[in-house]
């Protein structure tokens, strides 16, 4: 993992954690205000979205937008992640605090430290693996010969895994 890759994982915590520091504030402050609805629109939802993203890899366009350019594309997955990290934190704000009147507990400290936990939790999580595209076939692992060249077709012996007997 690079630095840019850590500093980007991090974001959605350190927004939260930023949150939380914001409620030392005085009631009213437009900086709270903001720091606490930025997180809460979007951070929960960005850390989550970041470990399904290769389950949502943006896939080859189909139907009348084949013949688009691919700026179109590339912006168009960027959007669809975007809304798609902003509901997920509405969806995830709303659970909760539905959970937290129902234990008769509800605070919007407590919403919003549960939240922050959360995502940090979600951020610590590695990267959900990506299933190949319907229609295709799964690419060999590097350093592996391609399906055809392996077996009794080219007439070496099956591959066993490494320490087995067999």
């Amino acid at each position: 993992m690079t630095p840019q890759d850590l500093v980007i994982r991090m974001l959605p915590p350190f927004g939260g954690w930023l949150a939380l520091a914001s409620l030392a504030l005085p009631d009213g402050s437009p900086l709270r205000g903001a720091a606490v609805a930025a997180f809460l629109a979007v951070g929960p939802g960005a850390a989550l979205v970041r470990v399904g993203g290769p389950a949502l890899r943006p896939r080859g366009t189909e139907g009348p937008a084949e013949r688009g350019d691919a700026d179109f594309a590339h912006h168009s997955d960027l959007l669809e992640r975007l809304m798609l990290a902003v509901l997920l934190s509405v969806s995830a704000a709303i659970l909760l605090s539905t959970v937290l009147i129902a234990a008769h507990a509800l605070s919007g400290d407590r919403v919003l430290l549960t939240l922050t936990l959360l995502t940090t939790l979600a951020a610590f999580c590695p990267a959900l693996r990506a299933r190949p595209a319907p229609g295709t076939t799964p690419r060999p692992a590097p350093g592996t010969p391609p399906p055809a060249a392996s077996g009794a077709a080219s007439g070496a012996a099956p591959p066993t895994r490494k320490g087995s007997t067999s």
